[in-house]
């Protein structure tokens, strides 16, 4: 089962966010993801694993901005893996998608996307939401 949580204030929303990520971590999960808006521009961060492993991505690599959400993912398309963890994006990147349960003619959508020429960077049924 995944956790989602998100934040629209006057405060900076990641510190909020892996708080609340961490109080979800009892479901269980195999990848977790963040992704903010900072004027005007949307950024994302994911890792696979623990939230140990997003932390250090933020270390090394912080995201910033007062309007974000968060998720930690368990794997029902796509193996666990960076590029198939929450959020997803769009092809422009102006898009961030979360998502928790199963979209049943995702592979139907996927290969209609596909023709129509999207690419699509992860193996879930969740990035069709962001195209």
């Amino acid at each position: 089962m995944c956790g989602i949580v998100g934040y629209i204030g006057p405060k900076q929303a990641v510190p909020l966010l892996m708080e609340g990520l961490k109080r979800l971590e009892y479901r269980g999960y195999d990848s977790s993801g963040l992704a903010a808006v900072r004027d005007g521009a949307l950024d994302r961060r994911r890792a696979s694993g623990k939230l140990t492993n997003l932390e250090k991505v933020l270390a090394t690599n912080p995201l910033g901005g007062s309007s974000a959400i968060g998720h930690t993912r368990w794997a029902t398309h796509g193996k666990p893996s960076e590029e198939n963890a929450h959020p997803h994006t769009d092809s422009s990147g102006e898009i961030a998608v979360i998502h928790n349960g199963i979209i049943e003619n995702w592979i139907e959508l996927k290969d209609r996307l596909t023709a129509a020429g999207v690419r699509f960077a992860s193996e879930t049924d969740t990035e069709v939401i962001a195209h």
